[in-house]
């Protein structure tokens, strides 16, 4: 075992020891996002169960998890990135051979850039320094990248000059949007503003009818001939609509609650959710499919119709999730359980009941989760017993169970048991899991 190491934690004034570590991952491996050597997976091959990650330092601090790659940060302040670099998301230039996005290594061009969290979407990558500088990496026509008018490329690392003045402590990203909170709890907004999934930020808040439409390819053959046929006229109109794309180029203070800090925010494909440290929780954008929770169907920032009190939260593609204060008469305090609403269709949210109403997921009903995530179908928590707990779509492995099954209620990932499991992330169709050694 390595000798222990300090490393300072965004957000906070302290330092915290740090021992040895190990990566492992599972479910879709068709872009590299799972790490394992070719040898061992063979190109494109899915992972059914948890798989030790080769290749990275053993001092790893924290994970992230994009739509199609993945992201690790080491004690010593590095950046390692692997899995799809069509859009040079992995910080290693667009010349990086195709055969090669599944080894990690180094993000290259933060030499000077003492990282202490990371983010990722599909096309953008995010650092941020222990300074609070954000740097960010990719390609976005979307405005994603929050680098100015007109900017939708960095080959390497760029400095989100707008926020110089901020110190920076969590981003989340959508299809095309980003949401940034400070350290002091203020909340910045920038990229794609349809449906107002950024609030009323920007010259634009009308509905998008493309993103409004997506999952409609995925859904072929339920639809009949002609459905499908005005499904994809719809799909195309919209495509021509965005060819003047809403778009708001660098970050814009959101106003709204000024005075109540942010605690945590998470971003869905097209969709935001805000978490204020008084409890409360607003969400914003397309509600096609209920990933808003609420009734008030008008445009921008509303408070979500949730009975419970918000601890933290967090967003699959459609779906929604927060770890919430239950009452409970076993214990003195409260306990916490998980609340889930939105997009259904491969038993995500865990639970029965109408989709568009926050509801507790009670197949956890004797755990305390710690975290939790959400893929593109699929859900993951992390409980304080050390265990992992999953549910939704099994495909391509994505739930590590060694099925390909979908399962409707959380259920207990075994294989994992006798680890110390310190975070787990979900991406689109893949997870990574971090453990102590």
């Amino acid at each position: 075992m390595m000798k222990l190491r300090e490393f300072r934690v965004c957000g906070e004034g302290l330092r915290r020891r740090w021992m040895s570590s190990a990566v492992l991952s599972f479910g879709d491996g068709s872009q590299g996002a799972l790490g394992l050597p070719s040898s061992l997976t063979g190109l494109a091959v899915d992972a059914y169960e948890p798989t030790p990650v080769p290749a990275l330092p053993s001092d790893v601090t924290s994970l992230s998890a994009g739509h199609y790659h993945s992201l690790a940060v080491t004690s010593q302040g590095q950046l390692w990135a692997w899995g799809r670099n069509n859009e040079a998301q992995l910080g290693r230039g667009l010349l990086a051979p195709r055969d090669s996005w599944n080894e990690p290594k180094r993000v290259q061009g933060l030499d000077k850039v003492n990282v202490c969290a990371a983010f990722a979407s599909g096309v953008i990558s995010a650092a941020i320094g222990d300074d609070g500088s954000l740097w960010v990496w990719g390609k976005s026509k979307r405005g994603q990248l929050g680098l100015g008018k007109g900017i939708v490329e960095a080959v390497a690392p760029s400095r989100v000059e707008a926020l110089a003045g901020e110190k920076i402590a969590k981003v989340s990203f959508g299809w095309g949007h980003t949401l940034a909170q400070t350290e002091d709890g203020n909340l910045f907004v920038w990229g794609y503003s349809a449906d107002a999934r950024i609030g009323k930020v920007g010259e634009s808040f009308e509905r998008s009818r493309l993103d409004s439409s997506v999952g409609i390819p995925e859904n072929k053959g339920q639809l009949s001939s002609s459905a499908f046929e005005a499904a994809e006229k719809l799909v195309l109109e919209g495509m021509k609509e965005e060819e003047n794309m809403p778009i708001v180029w660098e970050p814009c203070l959101v106003e709204q609650l000024q005075g109540v800090a942010v605690s945590d925010i998470a971003c869905g494909l097209d969709h935001s959710t805000v978490l204020y440290r008084d409890g409360t929780l607003l969400s914003c954008g397309s509600n096609v499919y209920g990933q808003l929770g609420r009734v008030n169907q008008d445009l921008g920032m509303l408070p979500v119709d949730i009975t419970f009190v918000p601890v933290s939260i967090a967003a699959g593609l459609g779906h929604s999730l927060a770890i919430c204060r239950v009452s409970s008469s076993d214990t003195i305090e409260d306990a916490t359980g998980i609340v889930s609403w939105g997009w259904n269709r491969s038993f995500q949210l865990g639970r029965t009941g109408p989709e568009h109403i926050p509801l507790m997921v009670e197949g956890l009903a004797d755990e305390i989760p710690v975290s939790v995530s959400g893929g593109r179908a699929h859900s993951a928590v992390l409980t304080s017993k050390g265990e992992v707990w999953v549910w939704g779509c099994g495909k391509n492995g994505r739930l590590g169970l060694g099925s390909s099954s979908d399962e409707a209620e959380p259920i207990l990932l075994d294989s994992l048991q006798g680890c110390e499991v310190i975070q787990i992330v979900s991406g689109f169709d893949h997870n990574l899991v971090l453990i102590a050694e």
